[in-house]
């Protein structure tokens, strides 16, 4: 099985990052992920907190 590159812990920071104003391209560039990965992530993690995505 593949190994996870990011935790959920780090996605949802990504993802905060996004909602605190920083522009898509460059938390992709930071975390260097393409803008589909992110946008996935959005639509799986998007709203959630750390202790939410825990209980998954």
């Amino acid at each position: 099985m593949k190994k996870k590159r990011f935790t959920e812990e780090q996605i949802i920071g990504a993802l905060k990052e996004h909602e605190s104003g920083c522009k898509v391209e460059d938390i992709c560039r930071r975390y260097g992920i393409a803008q589909g990965t992110f946008y996935r992530w959005k639509s799986k993690y998007g709203g959630m907190e750390v202790s939410d995505a825990k209980r998954l």
